[in-house]
């Protein structure tokens, strides 16, 4: 692979970025980044000492691959946070404020409390060219849940658009960087001076994002043919979501770019791509990562501790090849270990290798639970009474659904399994006593092998009940 060459920050960066590596934790690394945040901002604003202000914030995201290449990535940049400030947004008129804002559920699949809420955003798209927005989200997101194991979970999210209206139509850096466009969340191309990379004012998204009920992933549109992207993957700390990928709406593989991203902010799985050449990452000497597909071990030394992904280990995967100990990810040729050789996390165009499906799968269901109550379960049942549940359907090739089983005081009623509604009269109750009826709905995925992460895969909605 081919090392960045289309940046000037990259040599700034590297000492930002050897920290992050070092250290192995996630947290170590956030106050890292805050550090080196804070001085670039300070840089940016003037002199030693001067104040911080959002228009000096930086924030660290990931740049794309080139078009034409592979590569799912390019390394990271410090961007601000508040975008280009050469854009100055014009007032909308009367009718275009009636028609921003505006929160549609284009897919429902259920309360936001038990699924996994994803919001969709354009920027470049004028009131008049809003259905188009809308066609293009269900579009992107027809290209996310193509991709396993969105696929199969697709019945675990709810998506929904919010209606951003731009006074012009396309986004700035398009075709060129002298293109200066007024849109209602200030995308930009050339961001950093890296043509491919798609930035965003993100306040201006934040106040855009706030609008819609819940939020747990949110993808921004960019109204444009042109290829680019980027992966703001630090959770919100006010609004609650994992993470932002900008994609742009008319290119063929922006969605594959913003699946990769999202490998970062639900799976948080690390990059498996590297950089030969470029002597800070050439040899990685710090702790084990704490990222699920990015080890020091070899396979050999991963199997005897019983590590990572061991369980894996030797199995067949569905982006070619077999899960092994592959040398060179998380940017370092040698010294780090990946589990195969070219998944979604290297290369676009690539599945989810089976350690990669398996953290996505455990990132769902950090914000997704299978058991929603339709009965309510503050008042207590009587005879004329049906506890209801539901539970989503799962879209896999294989058919497999969702188990399903029902409880009273703790004793399973097995001619209940699969049901999703049980009405009081049927528990045969002979006494006045208030008793206990539950209902567990549980993923018994084969794509799930460590035993801590089955445990997440359930969910248990519980009644009182008497005659």
């Amino acid at each position: 692979m081919e090392p960045v060459r289309d940046t000037a920050r990259r040599s700034a960066l590297r000492p930002a970025w050897r920290h992050r590596r070092r250290q192995g934790a996630r947290p170590a690394w956030r106050a890292a980044l805050a550090m080196v945040c804070a001085t670039a901002a300070l840089v940016a604003a003037g002199p030693a000492g001067a104040a911080d202000t959002p228009s000096t914030t930086r924030v660290e995201v990931e740049i794309p691959g080139p078009e034409h290449g592979v590569e799912a990535g390019s390394g990271h940049a410090l961007v601000p946070a508040a975008g280009s400030p050469a854009k100055h947004a014009g007032r909308l008129t009367e009718a275009e404020r009636s028609a921003d804002g505006e929160v549609t559920k284009v897919i429902d699949n259920g309360s936001t409390t038990d699924r996994l809420d994803v919001v969709v955003i354009g920027d470049g798209y004028t009131a008049a060219e809003l259905p188009r927005f809308r066609a293009d989200a269900e579009q992107k997101w027809a290209e996310v849940a193509a991709v396993e194991p969105y696929t199969t979970y697709r019945g675990l999210f709810n998506v929904w658009t919010v209606d951003a209206v731009s006074r012009e139509s396309g986004v700035s850096g398009d075709p060129d960087p002298a293109t200066v466009r007024d849109t209602a969340l200030g995308s930009y191309f050339w961001c950093g001076d890296i043509e491919r990379l798609l930035c965003i004012d993100q306040p201006k998204v934040d106040a855009y994002v706030a609008k819609a009920p819940e939020a747990d992933l949110v993808i921004v549109l960019a109204n444009s043919a042109k290829y680019g992207g980027a992966g703001y993957n630090e959770p919100s700390a006010t609004l609650g979501y994992e993470g932002i990928s900008t994609a742009s709406a008319g290119h063929p593989k922006s969605g594959q770019v913003a699946i990769h991203e999202t490998g970062h902010s639900l799976g948080k799985l690390a990059d498996e791509y590297f950089y030969p050449g470029v002597p800070d990452y050439e040899k990685y000497t710090g702790p084990e990562p704490t990222e699920s597909n990015s080890s020091g071990l070899t396979a050999e030394r991963m199997a005897a501790q019983r590590a990572k992904w061991y369980r894996w280990l030797g199995e067949e995967s569905p982006d070619g090849g077999t899960v092994g100990a592959y040398e060179g990810g998380n940017y370092y040729v040698t010294g780090l270990y990946r589990p195969t050789d070219n998944s979604l996390m290297r290369v676009l165009g690539k599945p989810f290798n089976l350690p990669g499906v398996e953290s996505m799968i455990a990132g769902f269901y950090q914000h997704a639970r299978i058991a929603t109550a339709l009965t309510p379960t503050d008042r207590t049942l009587r005879m004329r009474d049906t506890a209801k549940v539901a539970v989503p359907r799962l879209s896999g090739a294989d058919g497999r659904q969702l188990v399903v089983r029902w409880y009273l005081d703790g004793r399973e009623l097995r001619r209940f399994e699969g049901r999703t509604e049980v009405s009081v009269a049927e528990l045969w109750l002979f006494d006045l006593r208030t008793h206990r009826l539950s209902v567990t709905a549980e993923d018994r995925t084969p794509s799930v092998r460590d035993p801590k992460t089955a445990r997440t895969l359930r969910s248990t909605v519980e009644w009182k009940v008497r005659l």
